[in-house]
């Protein structure tokens, strides 16, 4: 928690967490002010939890949650006389103190400080409020035509796609001017997620800071992106910056929608409620699955599109094979209920995957979707979507529940002109060029292919990428080469062994490995060694420096035509 003074009774901060507020109160913060959306990070509490943690502590909190980038004057204005009624001193936070600063600065400008002393303030605090008091300047009005920064290769996002990509790009063309666009301090692998509540990783294990891995020679911007003006090459950052560009990269990954289930936010990591999806609850799951000796334990899906479509079922897998190894299974009550309709999109993989659903005696209930949850009562409610389109609701106990939340491009993407009529990027499935848009490529979850939206895709997407952007830019000769969808979902179906599902576009299996060694049809140890011995120094040493192990893309169909003038 890094607290910087702005005025005598304004500090902020980026994301605490609740074990922060007991420290708060002793500093003497009389009242804190969350600026951040929930559901924004992997790894951001909601503000429900911080709520709690602050009452508990004396101290009063206050939600007044505002886009990254997109502060309104009625948003400075809400902010201002917030802080005119509160209890100083007070804290402010966000995902970087970035947007809170941002509120302050024009709250302050309305007032009539000079903006001399407003940018001074900021500066010294560490926040560069250049472009808000440019705006203040300009009459509210966004920034004109300037550009604060020029890159000839812009990548948003510092998740697997973007790092891959960067570094994919570096590898090819070292001398390449490249600029990464991500706020946050630490980058995750999300696969391990899942072992983590099996007991299998710690969290830490899963974890790296973010500038220990943006590849040498990329500059990173660590802010978050406001909105993309694609028609004159630029890119607006909170605080009204501007990054203007040659070629664009979107790659910043999905948002979980925590919020969008009633209920779920207050009683997350409480209760007996959690998720593989956040890294600070996946060893909450595994704390529950070992403490669990009887009742009811609900595992959730919702509807596609989601990051991992497998991880749900996996999360299941795992428990139940905890349980039958303690001798457990036969007093507690496994139920899965999928927003879908089948088990797994992909046929060949349902068979095997029903013989272990058969092991544990979980009861499957498709086309249930988690609309409502009471954490202290211990009931969930589902909308269960009927044979002839109408709908019922459905209620259940538990006594452990894991909860998958709905998922979303993030609302700078959705509200962006790159974005088809589902709020996805929409790029040629096999190029990942813009559908619409020249110099413009994406990869990842944010995109409408119609693929898996999982780590190994964004490992296969990275080099297509790569060479096709640089192809674009003149820099490479010779054919475009084509994504074909490839995806991979190591399926845990239970401690040491996995059914490694690997396919493509269509559904078409795309084994990596001949049968002799891994049958992707059937679960096996080699398939778990791969998953927890491999995959993570492949993942940490290889996708992420832009060595391409089993990667390098090929000429497509698509590609075939195209070719470097």
């Amino acid at each position: 928690m890094d607290v910087k003074r702005l005025a005598p009774d304004l500090s902020v901060a980026g994301q605490i967490r609740p074990a922060d507020l007991a420290a708060l109160a002793r500093a003497g913060f009389r009242s804190v002010i969350c600026n951040r959306p929930d559901g924004e990070g992997t790894d951001q509490p909601g503000f429900p939890e911080i709520g709690a943690a602050a009452r508990a502590a004396g101290i009063e909190a206050h939600y007044l949650p505002v886009v990254s980038g997109r502060v309104s004057d009625g948003d400075a204005a809400a902010f201002g006389a917030l802080l005119a009624g509160l209890p100083g001193p007070v804290l402010a936070y966000c995902r970087t103190g970035t947007r809170s600063t941002t509120l302050w600065s024009l709250s302050e400008a309305a007032r009539g400080r000079p903006l001399p002393d407003i940018l001074s303030a900021a500066e010294a605090a560490g926040y560069d409020m250049t472009g808000a008091v440019r705006r203040v300047a300009a009459g509210g009005r966004a920034p004109g035509d300037a550009a604060d920064l020029f890159h000839s290769v812009v990548v948003v996002g510092g998740g697997a796609g973007g790092i891959a990509v960067a570094a994919s790009l570096k590898a090819r063309r070292p001398d390449l001017d490249i600029a990464l666009i991500d706020p946050a301090d630490m980058h995750y692998y999300q696969p391990g997620w899942t072992m983590v509540g099996g007991g299998i990783f710690s969290p830490a294990e899963t974890a790296r800071t973010m500038a220990s891995l943006i590849p040498a020679g990329v500059r990173w911007i660590k802010a978050a992106v406001a909105a993309f003006e694609p028609e004159r090459k630029a890119v607006v950052l909170e605080g009204c910056r501007v990054v203007r560009y040659d070629r664009l990269v979107v790659a910043p990954g999905l948002s979980l929608d925590w919020s969008g289930i009633e209920g779920l936010p207050e009683t997350l990591g409480r209760n007996g409620v959690t998720s593989n999806y956040r890294y600070d609850l996946a060893s909450y799951t595994w704390d529950l699955v070992q403490n669990l000796r009887a009742g009811r334990a609900v595992f959730t899906q919702p509807p596609m599109p989601i990051k991992c479509a497998g991880a749900p079922q996996k999360a299941m897998y795992l428990s139940a094979d905890h349980w039958l190894r303690r001798g457990r299974l036969k007093d507690i009550d496994i139920a899965f209920y999928n927003a879908g309709a089948v088990l797994f999109g992909v046929k060949d993989y349902v068979a095997p995957l029903m013989e272990y659903v058969r092991r544990y005696d979980a009861q499957l209930h498709f086309q249930h979707r988690l609309t409502r949850i009471d954490g202290p009562g211990r009931r969930a409610w589902f909308t269960r979507t009927t044979g002839d389109g109408g709908t019922e609701t459905v209620e259940t106990g538990f006594d452990m529940i894991h909860v998958v939340p709905p998922q979303r491009a993030p609302d700078f993407v959705r509200t962006s002109p790159l974005v088809d009529a589902g709020g996805w990027v929409e790029v040629d499935p096999a190029s990942l060029r813009h559908a619409r848009h020249p110099g413009i490529y994406a990869l990842g979850d944010v995109t409408n292919a119609p693929n898996a939206k999982t780590a190994a895709a964004a490992r296969k997407q990275a080099p297509v990428v790569a060479h096709n952007l640089l192809l674009d830019m003149g820099y490479l000769r010779g054919d475009e080469v084509a994504y074909d969808g490839y995806g991979s979902c190591p399926l845990t179906v239970e401690r040491g062994k996995i059914l490694l599902a690997e396919f493509g576009y269509g559904g078409k299996l795309l084994p990596s490995f001949p049968a002799w060694l891994i049958d992707g049809t059937k679960p096996s140890h080699m398939a778990w060694l791969l998953k927890e011995r491999m995959l993570p120094p492949i993942y940490w040493k290889a996708m992420l420096k832009g060595r391409e192990w089993m990667a390098t893309p090929r000429p497509g169909p698509l590609g075939a035509g195209r070719r470097a003038a």
